[in-house]
């Protein structure tokens, strides 16, 4: 998912010289002394500053409708900047969807980060403009997603307070208590459990496809398949770095050209009896 690049914008002055004339006066050169003539040094051109930014990767939380509910995914976006917390949240209210149109978030539009995001306290501090109405069902879900893409970008776990217009609101949409830092909720009952973090929704790859994401599932163990017209092609197990927590997890397949869906799910050691499982999915196109 790539973005946005500042361009310098460079201005020259070009000065013109008068001159005056004067009456010529021959004059007969010595013998053998040939005729010079000066030659100005061009004018030095200035050279834009460069941009000492980083492109870094900043964690994204959207809302996904899952057969458990709504539930928190994560979608990474490349960003040149040097103010990652600032540079996530501006992405996360740039859009009603991430990348992967599955993703939403529920924020209301037009709403604006007022200020960079900084530090004050022991807490973080979002200052944010032009808020409108959420639905109180979602309220409590909405602040979370501003507060686990904050504290994602910053690698952080300090509580977010929460600003608009420059000042404490008791009761954000007269529901969330903001009148003081915002912890960050439970994951397990937050987050989706399985995460597909690359390849991103849409991409072109090549035949060896290389899936990576993250997942907090039974025994560690991430179920995986590729579609093809609603038909299962290729699909196997891979496994995360520890069971029941969130751990990196990824797997590589070699497909053919064509178009295809990428699903990852959790295990169901309850054989249906309990919630229902919870997967992600992206789509991709393989060329080549």
């Amino acid at each position: 998912m790539a973005r946005r690049q500042g361009w310098a914008l460079v201005l020259l002055a070009v000065v013109a010289a008068g001159c005056t004339s004067t009456v010529p006066v021959p004059v007969v050169p010595s013998a053998g002394a040939p005729e010079t003539t000066a030659v100005s040094p061009a004018p030095a051109t200035p050279t834009a500053e460069p941009d000492r930014r980083d492109r870094v990767a900043v964690p994204v939380y959207y809302v996904a409708e899952t057969p458990a509910g709504f539930r928190l995914q994560r979608e990474f976006h490349s960003i040149v900047t040097d103010e990652r917390a600032s540079a996530a949240v501006r992405e996360l209210l740039a859009s009603p969807t991430g990348t992967d149109p599955d993703y939403r978030s529920l924020w209301p539009r037009g709403t604006s980060l007022r200020e960079p995001v900084r530090r004050d306290g022991g807490a973080i501090v979002v200052d944010l403009a032009d808020v409108g109405q959420v639905d109180p069902d979602v309220a409590e879900l909405t602040v979370q997603q501003l507060v686990f893409t904050v504290q994602g970008a910053l690698q952080a776990t300090d509580p977010v307070r929460i600003l608009v217009d420059g000042a404490t609101v008791p009761r954000l949409w007269g529901t969330v208590d903001t009148s003081r830092p915002v912890e960050r909720g439970d994951a397990y009952a937050l987050r989706s459990l399985v995460q597909i973090d690359s390849p991103v929704d849409g991409t072109q790859a090549g035949r060896e496809v290389e899936v990576r994401g993250e997942a907090a599932v039974f025994e560690a163990t991430v179920l995986w398949e590729v579609l093809r017209g609603g038909e299962t092609v290729r699909k196997g197990v891979a496994s995360t770095a520890e069971g029941q927590r969130f751990a990196p997890f990824a797997f590589t397949v070699t497909l053919e050209p064509g178009e295809y869906t990428v699903r990852v799910r959790e295990d169901d050691p309850s054989d249906g009896e309990g919630r229902p499982s919870l997967s992600d999915d992206k789509r991709i196109t393989v060329s080549g």
